[in-house]
């Protein structure tokens, strides 16, 4: 599956996942929301559970504190972008639903699957998705154009931060998931 959408995605793990009923309660723990335990890919994860748990928490605090920095919809975005750069359907298609969902720009959004991270955006979203796919390219990439660009678009130091974290983050876990499985329609599952 190549093409990018906003439609709800299964995922087939390339490696057997744990069974639903062989989570221990250490796996649950780890698992911090125990709906994930319907996801192949978090009962994969839940192989090494300790890690499992880091990784939940720390995406958990990327994309649902809202003590300042940038709105949620926009973390999406950033998320969006670098799942777009990295061909990363599946995260991107996730993604993708929260950013419109959030911003209520759902053709936004959906010009950035349909294009790529070169498509037209407004100042802001440029910036965002600019130095997103940047930074996913390589860290290198990101420089102190993009830093500028983000503070014209009004984003403060915070703001910039969640920038940085979402991308970063969805750049390890684009990786991750690409490496283990692969996407599928819903309906082929």
């Amino acid at each position: 599956m190549n093409g990018f959408t906003g439609e709800q995605l299964g995922w087939t793990p390339w490696l057997e996942p744990l069974a639903v009923d062989e989570l221990t309660d250490e796996h649950r723990e780890a698992l911090v929301d125990k709906a994930r335990a319907a996801s192949p890919y978090f009962r994969l994860l839940a192989h090494d559970p300790h890690v499992l748990h880091a990784r939940t928490v720390t995406d958990n605090d990327i994309f649902y504190n809202a003590d300042g920095g940038l709105p949620r919809a926009e973390r999406e975005l950033a998320a969006t972008a670098a799942s777009r750069r990295n061909g990363c359907v599946f995260c991107a298609s996730v993604h993708a639903r929260f950013a419109a969902h959030h911003s209520k720009r759902p053709d936004d959004v959906q010009r950035l699957l349909d294009e790529g991270v070169g498509a037209d955006q407004d100042d802001r979203w440029r910036a965002i998705v600019d130095a997103s796919a940047a930074l996913t390219a390589t860290p290198g990439g990101l420089t102190p154009d993009h830093l500028s660009a983000l503070r014209a678009a009004g984003l403060d130091d915070l703001a910039i931060s969640d920038v940085i974290h979402a991308a970063a983050f969805f750049n390890w876990a684009n990786r991750l998931m690409l490496s283990l499985g692969e996407p599928v329609k819903e309906a082929d599952r």
